[in-house]
């Protein structure tokens, strides 16, 4: 364990080198390239849920559920300059799949920049389900949030940038939700 409790992973090869996935939203496509060398436990969770090849436990139904987890949910809080976040099944930020695992944070990998793909949580090794995307740099979140990925083009981008600035409530949720309709996953 590191410094700070958390689990420091080794890089694997047996998973695919190039990962993506496309988050379908009812504002456009956002590509995103998957970081499975830097965050493999985070990426193949992420890929696992978004394929529904991962076992969640239904908060409705309380039930196990192993089918596409982020269709049809919703980015929940948008915080202008800062992110979007998605990836919670009560559309709240209150829950996730029924699990939680360890953070991965690797050297080369930090909040240097804008269109950040990362995990959420409510601290260490609390991941789950819920993700953000960053629209500006923020260092601050350095070694206490998951990177596992980045939007992958100028469109994407721009998608991101429209989310990011669209209309919300007191609590940070759109006015008009933004829908992840689907996810789909590219092996390269």
């Amino acid at each position: 364990m590191g410094e700070s409790g958390c689990i420091f992973f080794p890089e694997r090869t047996d998973v695919a080198s190039q990962l993506a996935v496309t988050l379908h939203t009812s504002q456009g496509d956002i590509a995103i390239d998957l970081f499975p060398n830097h965050a493999p436990i985070t990426v193949e969770n992420f890929v696992g849920l978004a394929e529904g090849t991962k076992e969640w436990l239904d908060p409705a139904t309380r039930q196990v559920a192993e089918r596409p987890f982020y269709d049809g949910l919703t980015f929940h809080r948008v915080i202008s300059g800062f992110m979007l976040q998605g990836g919670c099944p009560l559309g709240t930020g209150t829950g996730g799949p029924g699990f939680e695992f360890a953070d991965e944070f690797h050297p080369e990998l930090q909040f240097d920049r804008p269109y950040l793909l990362a995990m959420a949580n409510a601290g260490p090794g609390t991941n789950g389900s819920q993700f953000f995307i960053t629209v500006a740099a923020t260092p601050w979140l350095n070694r206490k949030h998951t990177i596992f990925g980045e939007v992958a083009d100028a469109a994407g981008r721009a998608v991101v940038d429209a989310i990011g600035a669209t209309a919300t409530d007191r609590l940070d949720r759109p006015e008009v939700p933004v829908v992840i309709e689907k996810v789909t996953v590219e092996r390269r």
